[in-house]
C-alpha cells in the first residue's frame, strides 16, 4: 500500500509540474539561446530585445519579461529593458495564448556569459502524510 501511495504522490507531482511548466516558448517571448557566449546574447521580447549577457553573477537579475498569460520571470542582464505589456499586447493582437505558469526563480547566476536561473527552479515535493486505513 505504501508503494502505491508513493507512486500516486510522484505521479501527481509530475502532472502538476507538467501543467505548470510553460509549453514551447513562443517566438515572441524567448528565442533559442546561443550555444556559446561568442554569439549574440540578445533575445526578442515584445518590442524590446532582452540582454542575457553577463560577466559576473552581479550582472544578472530576475525580471518580469512577460508571456501570453502575463507575468513570466527570467534571468536577464540587470540593465536590460523588459516589456511584459508589449508581449501581452502582441499575444492579443495575434490571438495567441500560452500555458499559464512560470518557474520559481529566486536568484540568477552567470554561466558561460549567459544569465541563468540558479538552482532547479522546481519546488521539491514533500512526502504526504500517511493515509489512515479506511473504516470497514
Amino acid at each position: 500500500m505504501r508503494k502505491l501511495q508513493s507512486f500516486l504522490a510522484v505521479f501527481i507531482f509530475l502532472l502538476l509540474v507538467a501543467c505548470a511548466a510553460p509549453a514551447a516558448a513562443p517566438d515572441h517571448a524567448l528565442a533559442d539561446r546561443p550555444a556559446d557566449s561568442s554569439q549574440s546574447t540578445a533575445v526578442k521580447s515584445g518590442s524590446v530585445v532582452l540582454d542575457m549577457s553577463c560577466k559576473t553573477d552581479a550582472d544578472c537579475a530576475v525580471k518580469d519579461v512577460g508571456n501570453c498569460c502575463g507575468y513570466y520571470p527570467a534571468c536577464v542582464n540587470k540593465d536590460s529593458p523588459t516589456d511584459p505589456a508589449g508581449v501581452r499586447a502582441q499575444c492579443q493582437s495575434k490571438g495567441m495564448v500560452g500555458v499559464c505558469g512560470f518557474p520559481s526563480i529566486t536568484s540568477c547566476q552567470c554561466r558561460s556569459g549567459q544569465c541563468t536561473a540558479a538552482g532547479s527552479g522546481v519546488m521539491p515535493i514533500e512526502d504526504p502524510a500517511p493515509v489512515p486505513n479506511p473504516v470497514k
